[in-house]
């Protein structure tokens, strides 16, 4: 178990591999634990973080540190506490939410960001996300998948704080991600699950606005974690974005014929 102190409050993370830092972001249901695959397929190549964010898992559990604002603090202090430079962000639902926000601050710093299960708008949230109890939240998210691959997010589930789940979707009908991504040119890969219960995913319209930089794909076959339902799939569509050229346009991507009828 690694750990830092930020501001006297304890971040747990955990660390794997070699070469240009990616953080990953785990969202509403779960902890870092959940990415240790897509750790171990980008580890040869990069060095992988995946954080607990505040209230989850094994970090701090402070009300003060539940605003999404702090949550999007936190990739700031964690960076300049390791002295990190420009990175890869990955991140997912409440995590893509920190992510996003990070970058609009900050795009200086990130290289590149992959937003899964990312709301665009505010009605783009099922008011049932919104409502759920914790122990609900997790049933209904992760559904009825087999234990084996759902158990890295389950496991870690009874942690969380509710009142950092509740904290952080009382602040989403506020913010408009579609405007976040004008004025900055940093590479965006979108990623959703088609059956993906609590996030619509961005209608063909909707996306046809986003600028040159974002790219969408569409997981015909997974829900709301589309890491855990097409993990192979979702790797190699991860380990491709991470190649690309620095500054290159994510719609460059060479298209694999698996996905091509799900790429918006």
């Amino acid at each position: 178990m690694s750990a830092i102190l930020l501001d006297d409050e304890l971040l747990h993370y955990e660390v794997l591999g070699r070469g240009r830092p990616i953080l990953f972001f785990h969202g509403w249901v779960g902890s870092w634990r959940y990415w240790i695959p897509a750790m171990q397929a980008t580890s040869m190549a990069f060095r992988t973080y995946a954080l607990d964010l505040w209230g989850f898992g094994d970090s701090a559990k402070n009300q003060r540190l539940y605003t999404l604002e702090q949550q999007a603090g936190l990739i700031e202090r964690f960076m300049d506490q390791m002295g990190m430079g420009r990175v890869a962000l990955v991140g997912h639902g409440l995590g893509a939410v920190a992510a996003t926000l990070f970058t609009r601050a900050h795009p200086e710093a990130v290289d590149r960001l992959m937003a899964i299960s990312c709301p665009l708008e505010a009605g783009m949230v099922s008011q049932r996300l919104r409502g759920a109890a914790a122990g609900e939240l997790t049933d209904w998210l992760l559904g009825r998948g087999p234990i084996d691959v759902t158990e890295a997010a389950r496991t870690d589930a009874p942690k969380a704080d509710p009142q950092a789940i509740q904290a952080s979707l009382k602040l989403l009908p506020g913010l408009n991600f579609k405007e976040f991504t004008y004025g900055v040119f940093t590479p965006r890969l979108l990623v959703h699950g088609l059956n993906d219960p609590a996030i619509e995913a961005p209608r063909i319209e909707q996306y046809a606005d986003l600028p040159e930089g974002t790219h969408q794909v569409v997981f015909d076959q997974s829900g709301h974690f589309p890491m855990l339902d097409e993990g192979s799939k979702f790797n190699r569509l991860l380990a491709d974005f991470l190649n690309l050229p620095s500054g290159d346009t994510p719609r460059q991507l060479q298209l694999k014929e698996e996905w091509k009828r799900r790429v918006r």
